[in-house]
């Protein structure tokens, strides 16, 4: 058996329908300025239950601009401590260069110093015996040396003092030298030669270069002597006769004798 909808006075209104006729009956009523009690109620009742979707959606609308709100101040405060970071690791590496330039630049002023005062130590002159003085003179007459006169200067020292290298050189005659005993002959920086005479003992060998202040022997009594003493001779060649004054030689390289 088929059904059929219901039509007629016996059909139920659509909801738009009653509120359709619902809004034009109270619009009515206000017109002709009668409002029932009862309408009143009813109207407020219904618009309460109508209004129901649209304030939930405001209110929905106004949580998501919170949200959006909070993730951009989020995203920005994120901004500033990467830019903040990346700040500090700029200046942090900045100031590491600078550290390493200054550490090299105090390196490189290190290095020049310690040259420099290489250089000047290997410049300098010493006197060939420490603490002692000259006990015969340059050029001093008398029959005991066989050119007449004395060609070097006498030091006084005891046997087995140690003699020093007045200067920088590289030693050219190591060994007996006639009256001289053993010697050592040493061409300097400057091109001049220097002589120690009548040691006791030689600690150096031709070739060897020698700086200032080195020992190179011990003074003694050997050659043509009347005691222990060191003979020191500068000259302008290797060989005997080529001699200049000691003391002038000595003083104009700093030494104070």
């Amino acid at each position: 058996m088929a059904f059929t909808r219901a039509t007629g006075k016996h059909r139920l209104p659509s909801r738009m329908t009653r509120t359709t006729r619902r809004t034009v009956g109270v619009a009515a009523l206000a017109t002709t300025g009668v409002v029932g009690t009862l309408a009143a109620p009813a109207f407020a009742a219904e618009s309460e239950v109508e209004q129901t979707g649209p304030l939930k959606a405001v209110t929905m609308g106004d949580s998501v601009a919170h949200e959006i709100d909070a993730q951009a101040v989020a995203q920005r405060q994120a901004a500033e401590q990467a830019a903040a970071r990346e700040k500090a690791e700029a200046a942090a590496k900045k100031r590491a260069e600078e550290a390493r330039e200054k550490a090299e630049k105090e390196r490189e002023a290190k290095a020049r110093a310690a040259r420099e005062a290489e250089r000047k130590r290997l410049n300098a002159y010493t006197a060939p015996i420490t603490g002692s003085y000259v006990s015969t003179s340059y050029q001093a007459g008398g029959g005991i040396w066989s050119s007449g006169s004395h060609t070097g200067i006498d030091f006084h020292a005891a046997s087995g003092t140690a003699v020093h290298a007045v200067g920088s050189g590289t030693v050219v005659e190591a060994g007996w030298g006639g009256s001289y005993g053993n010697q050592i002959v040493i061409k300097m920086v400057d091109g001049t030669y220097t002589q120690y005479g009548h040691l006791s003992s030689i600690g150096v060998s031709v070739g060897q270069t020698v700086t200032p202040g080195q020992q190179i022997a011990l003074s003694g009594a050997t050659g043509n002597v009347t005691g222990a003493h060191l003979h020191f001779e500068a000259r302008t060649t290797a060989e005997y006769g080529s001699d200049m004054d000691p003391i002038a030689y000595l003083r104009g390289h700093g030494v104070n004798v």
